[in-house]
């Protein structure tokens, strides 16, 4: 009997089943993120303060914070950057299965490279790491896009579902990484930690792989293993590189613009050529509702840099500080529900905000938060420069809904808005985006610390952020019945 093989143009629904009103598989993928996730996670939490400590020491406190708060941002950006060509290997050749789980493996053995206490090592494994991750990302957020038909009104709920798994694996690996191992045993052993996790993760999508019938699978599965050979070689020599704008962090800011402009370039002539006007439009909607991701990232991702400094020197609080890097998912956990549940019953009231508008209040949100903390500065200062940990927590809930009403709306809009064959590339282009707003936040996050003047050091940095999400957030609820327009009915 022949296999059948889904092609990109035609839905092809999962094998029968489901699990809570939404396809079996589903769930499977929640898990295999969740342990991806475990394993960024966990690495995140450590690796701003760990690299200011182990390899800056040396340097003015300050310098030492800024120095590794552009590492952090480069890394983070090449994290999300290598997702578009990551995509785009899947669309077209390799097929999504096999390249989630030889992105995974290369990302298990960054993991593990950053057990070794030398810089140039260090590097080599962040480098491992941001090419392996390109590979894995961006297809399996796909695949969740793909369990659906194109008008199933499950598909913006699923993905709630699918980011809740994210962030289920996010909650628990600051604890387990970061103040538990880390704290006792030493933060590299942080890192190995996350790595089990990330193996962990590999060995769950390997082993139910079934549930997803012929979702994923490779284009041609004669020639799966030299395909798979063919791109780990060109995985590996993509290590050097990655390696060198990590050394050159402001190399890197450089490259995204020029990449997210050869993406612009290549959806809209692409639109041209084919004489759709309709994808034609829906292609200049995504791409400025990317222009919003990239803005909230800029502000958002202050999380894993300057917002763990201050957590670490200015906030009284009864645990390490690692744990603040559990909040914004446990947040997610509580209010995910929440907001799945909230915009069928809005839609279903006629009262769901359109997409442009729920990127409008993410940017509204996000600036609340750091408005709150500016605020907390000014006035709860305790006289040592420490302020009370409840606000810092304050601040990671108002920052957290603006995701909720942007992130996994976002991964639905993009499989909705996307040509069919080109969905890959658009999932990693919606990274790109996160790609280059995390080298955003690195910049401004080296700003934040650099002075090291206490406490007040902060004030400037994030009532700027806090303006610019005001004035953006304005700006896309006025520019919001355009948008509209052009998405053709998308919602």
């Amino acid at each position: 009997m022949s296999r059948t093989t889904a092609t990109p143009d035609v839905f092809t629904p999962p094998p029968p089943g489901e699990f809570l009103g939404h396809p079996r598989p589903l769930w499977m993928l929640f898990g295999a993120e969740f342990w991806e996730r475990f394993a960024y996670y966990g690495m995140r939490a450590l690796l701003a303060t760990y690299v200011a400590a182990t390899f800056f020491s040396l340097l003015p406190p300050g310098e030492a914070k800024a120095s590794a708060s552009l590492t952090y941002g480069a890394y983070t950006a090449l994290i999300y950057a290598t997702g578009l060509f990551g995509g785009f290997v899947a669309d077209r050749y390799l097929g999504y299965r096999p390249s989630i789980l030889l992105g995974g493996a290369f990302m298990a053995v960054g993991l593990f490279l950053l057990l070794i206490p030398e810089l140039t090592w260090f590097l080599v494994g962040l480098a491992t790491i941001v090419v392996g991750n390109g590979l894995f990302k961006p297809n399996i957020s796909t695949m969740v896009g793909k369990l659906y038909a194109p008008a199933d009104a499950r598909r913006d709920s699923g993905f709630t579902i699918f980011y809740m798994g994210i962030n289920a694996g996010g909650a628990l690996a600051p604890l387990i990484c970061g103040t538990i191992i880390g704290k006792l045993y030493g933060y590299q052993w942080g890192f190995f930690c996350a790595g089990i996790g990330m193996i962990l993760g590999l060995v769950m999508f390997h082993w139910l792989r079934g549930w997803l019938g012929p979702i994923g699978e490779s284009p041609a599965p004669a020639q799966n293993f030299a395909r798979v050979a063919k791109v780990a070689l060109g995985c590996l020599a993509c290590v050097p590189i990655a390696y060198l704008l990590l050394s050159k962090a402001d190399l890197v800011g450089y490259i995204l613009l020029l990449l997210f402009a050869v993406l612009s370039v290549y959806f809209i002539g692409n639109s041209l050529r084919s004489g759709d006007t309709v994808q034609l439009h829906r292609y200049a909607a995504m791409l400025l509702l990317f222009l919003a991701k990239i803005l909230f990232w800029g502000m958002f991702e202050q999380a894993g840099s300057s917002l763990n400094f201050f957590a670490k020197d200015h906030v009284d609080a009864p645990f390490d500080f690692t744990l603040f890097q559990s909040f914004n998912p446990v947040f997610i956990l509580l209010l995910g529900p929440v907001f799945a549940w909230l915009w069928p019953k809005l839609e279903t009231a006629q009262m769901n905000p359109s997409v442009p508008r729920k990127f409008a209040l993410a940017l509204i949100l996000v600036a609340i938060g750091f408005t709150t903390l500016v605020l907390s500065i000014k006035f709860l200062d305790d006289g040592s420069g420490r302020i009370p940990w409840l606000m810092l927590t304050l601040v990671y809930a108002f920052n957290t809904m603006g995701e909720l009403c942007l992130s996994p709306i976002g991964l639905s809009m993009v499989s909705k808005l996307a040509a069919p064959k080109e969905t890959g590339m658009a999932m990693g282009a919606w990274f790109l985006c996160s790609a280059m707003g995390n080298w955003v936040a690195g910049k401004t996050a080296s700003i934040a610390v650099a002075a090291d003047t206490g406490i007040s050091g902060y004030i400037g940095t994030y009532t700027f952020i806090a303006y610019a999400g005001f004035a953006m957030g304005a700006a896309f609820l006025l520019f919001a019945p355009v948008i509209n327009r052009l998405m053709h009915g998308v919602r």
